[in-house]
């Protein structure tokens, strides 16, 4: 009898947090690393969202909440999402878990039963397939190449629904891409979902608020009211302010799958910690300024390494439509050999030897189920980010 469980069996560790050690432990050892593997913003938490957190404290409220969170902050997020996003819920159908994975989380665990299908689009956030087989689901995953500009089409999600399908997680923008959806676009993925009835759609937008000039932001709810009872719409503060280490993730829905999805939580991790809940009232009620001047940084820094990767030899860089990745094509790469005798077979080589040998953390593009690809993070200082690119161009320019 094995000790390990055959669910988990299925599962593997996170990529992008396997990387982001390894560069944290060479980093100790000594080597100059520069890692561009996190998906973390490099501000602080804005002061009023922690002069809030440190009023809860002297105010006691340290004590456990209700499981999937206070009363006060499950308004602050019925009123954000009918103040931006047009969608009107009740607390009844809201839920906050301990970041926005545990609430992706627990809607599959509250949802899957073995054969049950959850159509992901690729590029995927290195999570998703594994928490629908930890969940005993079946991952369908649909290539979305850069000629397609890395987005799911109609006529993709078609092919890819059957009788089994239970989920369609969607990601605007996305990690790792960038890619956004307008919404034309989501029309006629909502066209698609329309005709079937059996799917639920599960939005991850945790970066809704990291859209660019010329991009416009909209969630399927919103763009198409029918499926309204059949959506979770997810989101969180970590990263639109910059609270990634608060960890808090809140989502809404149908009032069964919020309850079912409240059972889950109530039996693993209960409440998220209170501090925190009382820190993302005052993110979603405050002054919003914070967003703004963020995203002014964001777009530099995203100009710049797009400007400077696109001129490495052999790497080919999409300008995002939000968030804060890159997901640049390696294909000119392929079948050369590095300055250090490494032959580039594919993505993961890639990325292990410009650590190894420029000292450059990216992630490689299978951990997000499309290649030859690697995600940079420019959620970094301005130098930095120069310095790494100027690094990466070195690395291609010694390739033969």
């Amino acid at each position: 009898m094995s000790l390990i469980s055959a669910s988990l069996a299925r599962v593997k560790p996170s990529p992008t947090i396997a990387i982001s050690s390894k560069a944290k432990e060479l980093a100790a050892a000594g080597r100059d690393i520069i890692a561009l593997s996190a998906g973390e913003p490099d501000f602080d938490t804005p002061e009023n969202i922690r002069n809030a957190a440190k009023a809860a404290v002297d105010a006691g409220k340290t004590r456990y909440t209700a499981p999937d969170g206070i009363p006060e902050l499950k308004q602050a997020i019925c009123d954000k999402f009918q103040r931006e996003n047009g969608l009107s819920y009740i607390p009844a159908q809201v839920t906050v878990s301990t970041g926005g994975k545990q609430v992706l989380y627990n809607a599959f665990m509250a949802t899957l039963d073995a054969g049950d299908e959850v159509v992901i689009p690729a590029p995927y956030w290195v999570s998703y397939p594994d928490m629908v087989l930890l969940a005993g689901g079946t991952p369908v995953i649909v290539e979305c190449p850069m000629e397609s500009g890395f987005k799911l089409t109609p006529e993709a999600l078609e092919a890819a629904i059957t009788p089994k399908t239970k989920w369609l997680i969607f990601n605007s923008p996305s990690n790792p891409t960038g890619a956004g959806y307008t919404r034309q676009e989501l029309k006629g993925l909502t066209d698609v979902l329309m005709r079937h009835p059996q799917v639920h759609i599960m939005t991850d937008d945790m970066y809704e608020h990291l859209s660019y000039e010329g991009f416009t932001f909209c969630t399927p709810a919103e763009v198409e009211p029918g499926l309204y009872d059949r959506t979770l719409t997810c989101n969180g503060v970590s990263k639109a302010y910059a609270m990634t280490g608060w960890r808090i993730g809140y989502a809404a829905g149908p009032e069964t799958l919020i309850s079912a999805m409240r059972k889950v939580q109530s039996q693993s991790t209960s409440c998220p910690c209170s501090v925190s809940q009382w820190a993302a009232i005052e993110a979603l009620n405050g002054p919003q300024d914070y967003i703004h001047n963020s995203l002014e940084v964001f777009q530099r820094r995203r100009d710049m390494v797009v400007e400077m990767l696109n001129d490495c030899p052999g790497i080919t860089c999409p300008t995002p439509d939000g968030a804060f990745y890159v997901y640049p094509s390696i294909q000119g790469c392929i079948e050369k050999t590095s300055a250090a005798g490494t032959k580039i077979t594919d993505d993961e080589v890639f990325a292990t030897a410009l650590l190894e040998e420029t000292g450059v953390a990216v992630v490689f593009g299978a951990a997000f189920g499309l290649s030859p690809n690697f995600r940079v993070s420019y959620a970094e200082a301005d130098d930095v980010l120069r310095e790494a690119c100027l690094r990466i161009k070195r690395f291609c320019n010694a390739l033969n």
